[in-house]
């Protein structure tokens, strides 16, 4: 009998294996193909069951025409049309993984919310069976669609091409590949998989427009646990998990721990999801945050004032329409946490609708006194004392976001918020008989709005002031370059983490709103695919915006009241789709749109005309600019380490110019006692798979003195680079500072320190202004010293109106003095400098060497590392030359650049 038993579970577990199975391969596929990470793909899946139903049980077709229909040519055409209309245009502004991530969940929420649209948000039980119940033709079907996509993969030309595609798009189309042809193969493939998979599971699932996507996101954590690669991996951990979840129906524990353990064994896929989320190295990991590459899009004038007038005209209504409105301030609030996190913060959090549901769960028990440990509480009590332990919980979202990015982190978030939706909303021992009363006297829905509005007011200025100020400023350049903002001293991990945990208390707060203006518990308000649907809204309507995410919530609520369900989605998802060609959000469309309606008059102007404004522009042009890069006043003016101003260090007690020979060496020098402020490297060892980018290097950077580094592509001059700044922590070896091992401290920890960075890339925050650049560099590095930001600007000629500009569309030259004095502001005594002369023409490199002889001059130590050797024999006292992870020759810069190295 327990034989028989076991292996009729191994046959139902083969079965839902195969299912997930297809579902594993079809995102491998797509995402080898595009670098996509698609959501949509059990959306997807879900439209094609509706379809296939809609073809043989409305329609009357035969089974095989509308599978076919289906399958062969709908599937596949939703993949190509995606990938032309949708993810083609983001590839080719760089495929930006946030954006192509929005783009990703717009399609989800657009095609979950026509779903419900044209067939109605109840569920249907008559799907058609395309494959028996019998577990063999569901496995069959994976197994060879595997084995078939491996041997494309790995024996024809189009396989070849499809790798080319991954590794490097822009150099596969140097090389003659059609990728935009590999990509649509890709993607029509991956929809007739998710296809397959719906009318698959059609008949033994819930067929509705938000269950059926839901259960097929919670099977992702095959392709996540195959790293998005492998498709054996993929097959094999489907059908182990498949396996596992069915045997564990076998287990009837006693006790406390039996819910627990039944609530695993049903989700015993959502397990595994956390796990490769939040366990396994990150995928697609990149820095990808919702990056500002253009100035923030001012709020049009009078909108707040609109919007006020517009919160306040519920008062005047009653009845039901009342009873609607008081969802729109509480929804407000949740919103307003994703622009803390996302927004503001530049974290992807897929999961607060988790915090949401968890603030009402936790009101409803503190104030019906079924909350362990702690009594009854009236509902206000109770509203706040919820706030203050859902708080904690952001840490569930924000410790993953401290080493994850991208869809890494967007996985994670994700992972977090189904678990806890299946884990507590779903189990009737956390939820059962539980009702959510209004605080007294506000019973009313009239009193109850006037009683949200004060909260919504509340957590506004809670959002407003975590914009401003020195924390703001640190969140906006976390968010526009998280490397650059950990150079520059911000501590970006606490910072995550303090944005994880504030916006789980908004959300908190505002998900209690909810649920007591529904004057119920609901769980289904919590559930994933509306935190899916809440993040799609907040960023196409502004991600930074407070009164975006008010507009967000007044339309989700009026659409799903006033419409047909699925409106709201089905908006928001046409949104979201667009997002990659308006990353600036509705005002930046509108204005697109109208400044190319608005009709355009050619004037040609005569000779005269066009030469006075050849000379109006360059007047404009420099002035924009502040003062000549080729003579930044202040320079000599910055104090050094250890007290004023040094004198007489070059000749007639100047900048030192070529003649300053007296500081340059004969010999390397590295001396057994480290000098005071010497950053110093001793017998660095870095190795990436057995190949050693640097081995046993020495190098010592001086006070007073410009150390270069060069030597070819491959030498590792970059690596060790990182090792000096902190962005690499070596396998062998150790880092001083003086004398002190700085070997395993963080970036942000060594700026505070002393020792501050410039990037090859430019790692400037284009939503903040330049004066706010340098002031970040200010607040975050070595001292405390309001005077330094204005130094810094003066001594780079930015205190003129350039100060005042967004970083974003300056030119490289100003951008580079931007990025300088950021780093300046701190007061560092090391400065490390990557590449610096890199986009600058001759007159701006002429003068950046003039400022870094005069650094060098008031005591600062400064290293270079530089391929512009007419740079280096300019500027540098000594210069080492890397080859193959060595150093093999150090010396004075006439010596060793006459004798042909670097």
């Amino acid at each position: 009998m327990g034989g028989s038993l076991t292996y009729d579970l191994t046959l139902a577990g083969l079965s839902v294996g195969g299912a997930a199975a297809l579902t594993g391969i079809g995102l491998v596929v797509t995402h080898r193909a595009t670098g996509v990470l698609n959501f949509a793909h059990g959306a997807i899946a879900m439209v094609c069951a509706y379809l296939l139903r809609q073809f043989t049980v409305e329609w009357g077709w035969p089974l095989w025409l509308g599978a076919a229909v289906t399958l062969l040519l709908v599937a596949p055409a939703i993949g190509v049309v995606l990938e032309r209309f949708v993810f083609r245009p983001l590839s080719v502004l760089g495929g930006d993984p946030v954006r192509t991530l929005v783009a990703s969940l717009g399609v989800f929420v657009l095609l979950v919310g026509g779903a419900a649209l044209v067939w109605g948000t109840g569920a249907r039980a008559d799907a058609p069976t395309l494959v028996s119940a019998d577990p063999w033709g569901q496995l069959g079907v994976a197994v060879a669609l595997a084995l078939g996509v491996g041997g494309v993969t790995r024996w024809t030309r189009l396989g070849t091409q499809l790798r080319a595609v991954v590794d490097d798009r822009s150099l596969a189309v140097l090389g003659g590949i059609d990728a935009d042809r590999v990509a649509a193969a890709g993607w029509a493939f991956g929809s007739f998989t998710a296809g397959l998979t719906g009318v698959l599971l059609a008949p033994y699932v819930r067929l509705d427009p938000y269950g059926m996507p839901l259960l097929v996101m919670d099977v992702m954590a095959v392709a996540v646990a195959a790293r998005m690669r492998s498709l054996p991996v993929a097959v094999v951990v489907a059908l182990g998990l498949g396996v596992a979840q069915s045997q564990l129906t076998r287990l009837h524990p006693a006790g406390r721990a039996e819910p627990l353990l039944q609530a695993v064994g049903a989700n015993l896929f959502v397990v595994a999801l956390l796990v490769a989320a939040l366990v396994l190295p990150g995928i697609g990991d990149r820095d990808a945050l919702p990056r500002t590459v253009t100035a923030r899009v001012a709020t049009p004038p009078g909108a707040w004032i609109v919007a006020v007038v517009l919160f306040l005209l519920p008062l005047g209504l009653a009845g039901s329409d009342l009873h609607t409105s008081v969802q729109v301030p509480a929804l407000g609030v949740v919103l307003l946490s994703l622009v803390v996190v996302t927004g503001r913060g530049g974290q992807i959090s897929l999961g607060q609708a988790a915090y949401a549901g968890l603030g009402a769960l936790f009101t409803a028990l503190l104030a019906a006194g079924r909350f362990p440990g702690l009594p009854r509480l009236p509902e206000l009590a109770a509203l706040a004392v919820a706030v203050v332990l859902v708080a904690p919980l952001g840490v569930l979202t924000g410790w993953p976001a401290i080493g994850r990015h991208g869809l890494s982190l967007a996985l994670a978030t994700f992972a977090v918020g189904v678990g806890v939706s299946r884990f507590v909303f779903a189990q009737p021992y956390a939820t059962s008989g539980l009702s959510l009363d209004r605080p007294t006297g506000f019973d009313d829905d009239r009193a109850y709005y006037v009683l949200e509005l004060g909260l919504l007011t509340a957590a506004s200025l809670a959002t407003w002031a975590l914009r401003r100020g020195r924390t703001g400023r640190a969140l906006a350049a976390m968010r526009d370059h998280e490397s650059g903002a950990s150079a520059a001293g911000v501590r970006v991990p606490a910072l995550k983490l303090t944005a994880f945990v504030a916006g789980a208390a908004l959300a908190a707060l505002g998900g209690a709103m909810l649920g007591m203006g529904l004057r119920a518990f609901d769980a289904t308000a919590y559930d994933p695919v509306r935190g899916l649907l809440w993040f799609a809204a907040v960023v196409v309507l502004g991600a930074d915006s407070a009164l975006g995410a008010m507009a967000a919530a007044a339309l989700l609520v009026g659409l799903d009241a006033g419409a047909r369900g699925g409106m709201a989605a089905a908006l928001i998802g046409v949104l979201a789709v667009f997002v990659g060609r308006f990353p600036g959000g509705p005002y930046e469309a509108l204005r697109t749109a109208t400044s190319r309606l608005r009709p355009r008059r050619r004037v040609t102007p005569t000779p005269l005309g066009a030469r006075v404004r050849r000379r109006l522009r360059s007047v404009e042009t420099a002035s924009a600019d502040g003062p000549s890069a080729a003579a930044p006043p202040g320079v000599g003016d910055r104090p050094g380490p250890d007290g004023p101003t040094r004198a007489g260090r070059g000749p007639e007690g100047g900048t030192p110019g070529r003649d300053a020979t007296s500081r340059r060496p004969s010999t390397p020098h590295t001396p057994a006692v480290p000098t005071p402020g010497s950053l110093i490297a001793r017998r660095i060892r870095v190795a990436y798979d057995g190949f050693h980018a640097l081995d046993g290097v020495d190098l010592e950077v001086r006070p007073g003195w410009v150390t270069a580094v060069v030597g070819p592509n491959g030498a590792g001059k970059s690596t060790l680079f990182h090792c000096l700044a902190g962005t690499r922590r070596p396998s062998h070896g150790r880092v001083l500072f003086g004398e002190r091992d700085i070997t395993r401290l963080t970036a942000h920890a060594r700026t505070r320190l002393g020792i501050a960075r410039t990037f090859q890339q430019l790692a400037v925050f284009p939503s903040l202004t330049v004066a706010e650049n340098v002031q970040v560099g200010a607040e975050q590095g070595r001292i405390a010293d309001p005077a330094a930001a204005e130094r810094a600007l003066r001594l780079f000629g930015l205190d003129g109106p350039v100060r005042a500009r967004h970083a974003a569309g300056l030119p490289t030259g100003t951008l580079r003095r931007v990025e300088l004095a950021r780093a300046l502001a701190g007061s560092p005594h090391v400065l490390l400098l990557d590449e610096p002369a890199a986009g600058l023409d001759t007159a701006e490199v002429t003068a950046l060497a003039r400022v870094l002889r005069a650094l060098a001059a008031d005591g600062t130590a400064l290293l270079v590392v530089e391929h512009d050797l007419d740079l280096v024999a300019d500027l540098a006292d000594v210069v080492h030359v890397m080859t193959a992870g060595r150093v093999v020759t150090s010396g004075p810069a006439d010596h060793i650049l006459q004798g042909g190295h670097g």
